[in-house]
């Protein structure tokens, strides 16, 4: 069984948490303008990490592999328009990248020199903020970038052969994983992004 480095793992999961509610409290916001309170109902229009905690995505997961999801903020798609569902959607990856963004500028500005803590967390936050966008992009249901694609159809023929092939969302999403998707979709974007932010790379 691998070492747990409790220091990291402690990081990561100030990282997540935060990062986390704020993907999905984009998306629940952005929903709720366009009329559809069903995330405000159900108490998901909330900054407040409890409300989007999922026991294994958010706690269990960053303790093994350092990555970590939130419960999915409820949409009802049908009351909206195709346009709608896509700004919904993109709502969340939007939001961690503007959080990358404002991190990286931070790492830069703030004068963190001598607090290697610091640096390193602030480092581990663009990153993982990068990664969440990057990945909730990715096309495989249910991934944001599946609704992305859907909102984008145009006929009735393109609707009805996504509706079938999201039922082989999860078959395609452990494939992904299996054949080293995060290593050969996830990690290069993610580089990429550190050598625009000029930051000193994690791996």
């Amino acid at each position: 069984m691998p070492k747990i480095n409790i220091e990291q793992f402690l990081i990561t999961l100030a990282v997540v948490l935060p990062s986390l509610t704020v993907h999905e409290f984009a998306h629940a916001w952005t929903a709720y303008k366009f009329g559809d309170d069903t995330a405000k109902r159900m108490g998901r229009l909330t900054l407040n990490p409890i409300a989007h905690i999922d026991l294994f995505g958010t706690i269990i997961l960053p303790l093994i592999a350092h990555f970590g999801y939130a419960k999915p903020v409820p949409v009802n798609f049908s009351i909206l328009t195709r346009g709608q569902m896509l700004l919904v959607a993109i709502a969340g990856p939007l939001s961690n990248l503007s959080l990358a963004i404002v991190l990286a500028i931070a790492f830069h500005v703030l004068p963190l020199n001598g607090i290697p803590l610091a640096q390193y967390f602030l480092l581990v936050a663009v990153f993982l903020n990068i990664v969440f966008a990057v990945f909730n992009l990715i096309p495989i249901p249910p991934l944001d970038g599946s609704r992305i694609i859907y909102a984008s159809l145009k006929s009735e023929q393109a609707v009805n052969m996504y509706k079938y092939f999201s039922g082989f969302g999860m078959i395609a999403f452990i494939l992904l994983l299996v054949f080293g998707g995060f290593s050969i979709i996830i990690l290069p974007v993610a580089d990429l992004f550190f050598k625009l932010f000029r930051l000193p790379l994690l791996f």
